[in-house]
């Protein structure tokens, strides 16, 4: 594959640029998957060292395994820049700012311990996968969600703001009923109380003790298998007329003068026979 760089984009830059961004070149595909699986091991070991039982005793090995991968990572992201026809455009790309905020935490870790396990942000770049798989095809699919969300936006806010009103009201009658004795010791610990009632959470570890407080409690909670499908609805109907619009439309053919209509049609326009 022969990839159009500027004439004085020769040596190193070409060989790392085909490399790196060439994802068609075999070299390309091979960078690609070593690169997956680094990640996986990242994502992994950040995760299993979450487990003491696990972690005790290999202390090390983890510390080892982390920076180390960080430090790869960190190459990876300068040489892309360098090598980059427009590295701001790429620094400011989706995958460019994951790829930074990947390594950042890792070396937060000299100031701040413990901040590495952000560091599971990297799970995102696994996303490359659909690149290295040629699954971009699908890319349109998932514009087409992003699209849905923007164009629903105004109603789920709306939605969400007379959510957050119904909390802070149920919220604050449940203190005046049951008060700090039962547990509702302020309005912010009510409304927790409400949140996690409204959603059918249901933690228990707060509970209405009183009759009335338990009658709130009862209509809150069918209130909030209401709630549950008002952003379903609102999402779903805009994804489908967007689905919709997008169809192709389906023609027909006049037999008797070849006159192609669109479907909406069920007689030409042309000599008026029925398609």
């Amino acid at each position: 594959m022969d990839i159009e760089l500027p004439d004085h984009w020769r040596g190193w830059r070409r060989h790392w640029y085909i490399v790196i961004f060439g994802a068609d070149t075999p070299k390309g595909k091979r960078f690609d998957l070593y690169l997956l699986l680094a990640i996986l091991v990242s994502v992994v070991a950040l995760t299993l060292e979450t487990v003491d039982s696990v972690v005790f005793g290999r202390e090390a090995l983890f510390w080892a395994v982390e920076w180390s991968l960080t430090i790869l990572f960190t190459l990876e992201f300068i040489i892309r820049i360098l090598c980059s026809p427009k590295p701001s455009k790429y620094m400011f790309s989706f995958f460019g700012l994951v790829d930074l905020l990947s390594i950042v935490p890792t070396y937060a870790t000299l100031f701040f311990p413990g901040l590495h396990f952000l560091g599971m942000i990297r799970a995102f770049r696994l996303l490359r996968v659909f690149k290295l798989l040629k699954l971009g095809r699908f890319s349109n699919e998932f514009e087409l969600i992003l699209d849905a969300l923007g164009g629903s936006r105004h109603k789920l806010i709306v939605f969400l703001s007379g959510v957050a009103t119904v909390v802070l009201i149920v919220g604050t009658v449940m203190y005046i009923i049951e008060g700090g004795e039962n547990g509702f010791t302020s309005i912010p610990r009510s409304m927790y109380w409400a949140i996690v009632t409204l959603t059918t959470v249901g933690y228990g570890d707060i509970t209405p003790v009183t009759n009335l407080g338990q009658f709130m409690g009862a209509m809150v909670m069918m209130m909030g298998y209401g709630l549950i499908a008002v952003p379903t609805g609102i999402f779903s109907a805009e994804l489908a007329s967007l689905h919709s619009g997008r169809e192709p439309k389906k023609s027909k053919h006049c037999k008797p003068c070849g006159e192609d209509r669109s479907s909406s049609s069920d007689f030409c326009h042309k000599c008026g026979e029925k398609i």
